[in-house]
């Protein structure tokens, strides 16, 4: 089977839980927190990963949306994301692992994005993972996954 490769199309980050990201050009992943800086750090949803292909959904649905307005940390292109498994491993740039914890989310609060068009592709197609080894990453930077689970169950 042929690794899972990717890149990171842009990284987003806020100080502030609620708030849209703002993009960054570098962020430092720290072990067992998520992105310093990032009000979502700790727990288990650590670091949030949307795919470009799904945010370009919400564009042909009308929606004036760009990288960071689903609240995702990393936004990333060329990689299939509904294709990992809870468990999987994710190398991100030079030393950066994370693994998979969660694979969509419940959206208690609808979003301003689905009182727009009635949809969010972020509870479906966003995916959550918690800080292995931590290391400097960057818009560009491969990933790859390195462990691939072979069901959704740990």
């Amino acid at each position: 089977m042929a690794p899972i490769k990717g890149r990171v199309k842009s990284i987003s980050t806020s100080s502030k839980k609620g708030c849209k990201k703002k993009n960054t050009q570098i962020a430092v992943l720290k072990e067992d927190f998520g992105i310093v800086g990032d009000a979502h750090g700790g727990g288990e949803r650590q670091v949030s990963l949307l795919a470009i292909e799904s945010i370009e959904k919400m564009r042909k649905k009308g929606v004036d949306v760009t990288s960071g307005d689903f609240a995702e940390n990393i936004t990333t292109s060329g990689m299939d994301l509904m294709s990992l498994k809870l468990g999987s491993h994710l190398k991100i740039g030079k030393s950066a692992l994370l693994e998979i914890t969660h694979i969509g989310k419940v959206c208690h609060d609808r979003c301003e994005i689905f009182r727009q068009v009635g949809d969010c592709v972020m509870p479906r197609e966003g995916i959550f993972a918690k800080v292995l080894k931590g290391g400097v990453i960057k818009p560009r930077d491969r990933m790859e996954v390195v462990k691939q689970w072979k069901s959704h169950t740990l």
